[in-house]
């Protein structure tokens, strides 16, 4: 019912109820579960979308995640995206039999607030964080990483500009309530989101950010496969499920990024445990992380499903298939208008 309320607002240019500010920052390129995620960003109820910023430097990213915003009404959020850009695109060379799906999006959904070929456009992702961050409300913030840390260790490290006097830890320190990292292995692992750009900032954030910390790690999501109901039960022209299609040809992946925004938005609900008491996480030069017992550590914490994995499974496709349905409902609301 909360869904078929917020299109009705919408329908009639009323304001729906704010939900929580959210920020994702995604390394949108590759595995296609970064645009299931931003789907469920865009389109729960229970989310406020203030930006997105992209920490992996192809064009096509940024452009997609223009084209997936925009497919779903979210032309006014903003984009950042890590320079130098490229025109670089995925090529499988692992396992031989994914396809490339951010162009695809990028060029046959062009839209929003970064066209096709307009990449450049799209905003320097430190700025972003800062200005979206100094116009929040103190400890209002969640932002949930799922890909590199790039972003975020420049954010740290900036200092005072127009948009606010504060240093970048000051500003976290302020506004910022959660950091929810997917990546990593609990007690231990060496995880692609850790060391697959560079790890030195990788081992930056974690190590020194102040404040909440809550990791889902690569086995969480592993093998919660999901994506079919989309595919099978979506609009035909959704993006999203375009890009399921493109990317593992009508078959489900694995969920590392819907459930960590899922996460990120509703929090536990039943579908997450704690892993751990106390402790804190600890990021080697590799990109190894090994999570350190200490029973005075406190503000860091690692995930657990709390269902098994077919649960956790349908759980996301639920949501992945109402958000995409809302998308199609709002626009045939608004085309009869």
């Amino acid at each position: 019912m909360k869904w078929l309320q917020s299109i009705a607002n919408l329908v009639a240019g009323t304001s729906a109820a704010v939900g929580k500010n959210l920020i994702v920052d995604t390394d949108l390129f590759s595995d296609v579960d970064d645009a299931g995620a931003l789907l469920l960003a865009a389109t729960s109820p229970e989310a406020n979308l203030m930006a997105v910023n992209v920490n992996y430097p192809s064009a096509y990213s940024a452009i997609a995640a223009s084209a997936i915003l925009a497919y779903y009404g979210k032309t006014d959020v903003p984009i950042g995206i890590r320079r130098p850009l490229s025109d670089i695109t995925f090529t499988d060379n692992w396992y031989h039999h994914l396809g490339e799906y951010a162009s695809k999006i990028a060029f046959q959904y062009s839209g929003g607030s970064l066209p096709w070929g307009q990449a450049e456009k799209a905003w320097d992702p430190v700025k972003l964080y800062r200005k979206v961050l100094a116009e929040a409300e103190d400890g209002s913030v969640t932002i949930a990483s799922i890909g590199f840390l790039d972003n975020l260790s420049g954010l740290l490290n900036s200092t005072a500009d127009s948009y606010s006097s504060l240093t970048g830890r000051q500003l976290v320190r302020s506004k910022v309530s959660e950091l929810v990292i997917m990546g990593g292995g609990y007690p231990s692992g060496h995880s692609w989101n850790f060391w697959g750009s560079d790890p030195s900032f990788t081992a930056h954030v974690i190590n020194t950010w102040e404040g909440k910390m809550t990791f889902i790690g690569d086995d969480v999501g592993k093998d919660v496969l999901t994506g079919r109901p989309l595919i099978q039960q979506g609009p035909a022209n959704d993006p999203v499920r375009k890009g399921y299609i493109y990317y593992n040809y009508h078959e489900p992946i694995s969920s590392w990024d819907p459930l960590t925004v899922l996460y990120a938005i509703n929090n536990l609900d039943g579908l997450f445990v704690v892993g751990n008491e106390g402790g804190y996480n600890h990021i080697y030069p590799n990109g190894t992380n090994q999570w350190v017992s200490d029973s005075e550590a406190h503000g860091q914490f690692f995930l657990r499903l709390a269902v098994s994995n077919e649960t956790a499974a349908a759980v996301v496709d639920k949501y992945l298939l109402q958000g995409a349905l809302s998308a199609k409902a709002k626009s045939n609301e608004v085309d009869e208008l």
